[in-house]
């Protein structure tokens, strides 16, 4: 007896378009975006339909990912390469401009301690371009959050809080204009219209440079 098992979105995204798309994140997860009263089947057929290209693209995602954290002698700052050494009289991470130094006898601690100041140079490198960006084209911002956000780089609610990753800190400082941007511009346009992207070309012609390096490169950025 053949047993037949179907492949399960890790996550279906609901709204008012009209048609079914899949696509495959960094994470290697399968998204969903579908009508808001399409059916749960029709979205499992479509996605039996599609087995073939999702197996193939996660293989894809998933090898990125691995090969990512093959090298941990090296870490991402600002779209750079540093080495990492061994420093073994360090209590936390430190960067001289040209390496990153850590105790690294304890890799739980090293890691938390990037973290944290990643954190807190990304608070010192973006906010005051999120505030810049702000003031300079008259939109309004309520709240502004730092955190480590599993699928997204930013966000911003319905009362004009944004939420940016600080992962972002990794890549060049256009990307994290652009994410800047683009979480600014939904405080007057909240959702992804043409008029929402017109706006955002009109503060950065060159968006979709950095969109497509975010989209490329964001694996790495994860890999921590």
């Amino acid at each position: 007896m053949k047993i037949i098992t179907s492949m399960l979105p890790d996550q279906v995204i609901r709204s008012s378009r009209k048609t079914l798309s899949i696509s495959i994140n960094e994470n290697a997860e399968l998204i969903v975006r579908a009508p808001n009263r399409i059916s749960d089947q029709k979205i499992q057929n479509f996605i039996n339909e599609k087995e073939n290209w999702i197996t193939r693209n996660q293989s894809v995602v998933k090898a990125r990912v691995e090969e990512a954290g093959k090298d941990k002698n090296m870490l991402l700052y600002l779209g750079t390469l540093f080495p990492l050494k061994t420093d073994n009289n360090a209590k936390k991470i430190s960067f001289n401009g040209k390496e990153f130094l850590a105790d690294l006898q304890n890799k739980e601690k090293t890691n938390k301690s990037l973290k944290t100041w990643y954190k807190n140079k990304f608070k010192e490198v973006a906010v005051p371009r999120l505030f810049y960006f702000a003031e300079k084209h008259n939109l309004q911002v309520n709240q502004v959050r730092i955190k480590e956000q599993r699928t997204l780089w930013g966000s911003c609610s319905s009362r004009n809080n944004i939420n940016l990753n600080f992962l972002l800190i990794m890549a060049p400082l256009k990307v994290i204009d652009y994410v800047i941007i683009h979480e600014l511009v939904h405080t007057i346009h909240k959702n992804h219209s043409a008029n929402f992207w017109s706006a955002v070309e009109e503060i950065m012609p060159n968006y979709k440079e950095a969109k497509q390096w975010l989209k490329e490169n964001g694996y790495r950025l994860r890999a921590l």
